[in-house]
């Protein structure tokens, strides 16, 4: 849920830095610029989110991605798209993003209402702003309630890192010069309760949330290999199911309905109108959790 106070995203470099400009890409300040993608130490400090190119106390080493054609990197390829004043003073706000993993295994993502004015009809994780004083965990525990009125006790679940999205929207320069800027933190959280005991105590909020769905491994581990870039995990579409159950919510009301699989394939179209799909900062998030389990799986850390 969108909020007036917002945490802002701040760059450290070699010992000096400011605040995150709006448009200007945050990814871009560490790495090349033919590169997508650098590791960073980041952190709550002083009630801004903190970048940094070394550690600092409290600080995570995790990854920082942006998408390969991120509006923020091709502003800077093109000067002469310049950005007006009052979205340059907007700096870059933080942001938390739940993947609620159940103890059967699926993982929940919600669609975004048709109303919203970022992103809608898209499918994500729960997740917004970062409020001052909150920390991460606090921040996704508290969208996830709001979005789908869904409380995670304290002992039922743990929870960690998987990884920073640089996100903007409209997410191609094609479709306007953006209007929201975040840096997205992914959170996993592995929760004790099978999702049916979980779906049962939700109640959502259909002014942020049109349909939800609780996914299976093999179809979450397509939509990660639809990612730009991404190496297949051996899950071609015709391994899949045809459609998929989802839940829709309407005037008070839910229904089931099934949903073509191949609608959480889609890809962001690089012109034109938007698609229903799954976020491309949710695919980032779900590849990084499906290389984290190949990785346990093969007897590493």
């Amino acid at each position: 849920m969108a909020r007036m106070a917002r945490v802002l995203v701040h760059v450290r470099r070699g010992g000096a830095g400011g605040p995150a400009r709006f448009g200007q890409s945050v990814t871009g300040a560490f790495c090349a610029a033919h590169e997508d993608a650098a590791v960073v130490s980041c952190g709550l400090e002083r009630g801004r989110f903190l970048l940094s190119d070394a550690a600092f106390p409290g600080s995570a080493v995790t990854l920082l991605e942006r998408p390969r054609s991120c509006p923020a990197k091709r502003l800077g390829e093109q000067p002469a798209l310049a950005l007006p004043a009052e979205l340059r003073g907007r700096g870059v706000a933080a942001g938390a993003a739940v993947l609620l993993r159940a103890s059967t295994g699926r993982v929940l993502l919600t669609r975004r209402a048709a109303g919203l004015r970022a992103f809608p009809n898209v499918w994500v994780p729960p997740g917004g702003h970062v409020e001052p004083g909150e920390e991460l965990l606090d921040a996704g525990l508290r969208e996830l309630e709001e979005e789908t009125g869904l409380r995670l006790e304290a002992g039922t679940f743990s929870w960690r890192l998987l990884g920073l999205w640089e996100s903007l929207y409209p997410p191609t320069l094609s479709r306007g010069l953006p209007r929201r800027h975040h840096i997205v933190a992914y959170l996993l959280l592995l929760s004790a309760e099978p999702h049916q005991r979980l779906e049962a105590r939700m109640r959502p909020s259909e002014s942020e949330v049109s349909a939800y769905a609780w996914l299976e491994p093999p179809v979450l581990e397509a939509i990660a290999a639809t990612e730009e870039g991404a190496e297949s995990w051996g899950r071609g579409p015709g391994a899949l199911p045809p459609t998929v159950g989802i839940t829709e919510l309407s005037n008070g009301s839910s229904s089931s309905a099934q949903l073509p699989t191949g609608t959480f394939l889609n890809a962001a179209p690089a012109q034109g109108e938007d698609v229903e799909r799954v976020s491309t900062g949710t695919k980032f998030a779900l590849r990084l959790w499906l290389e984290a389990c190949g990785e346990r799986g093969r007897g590493r850390p």
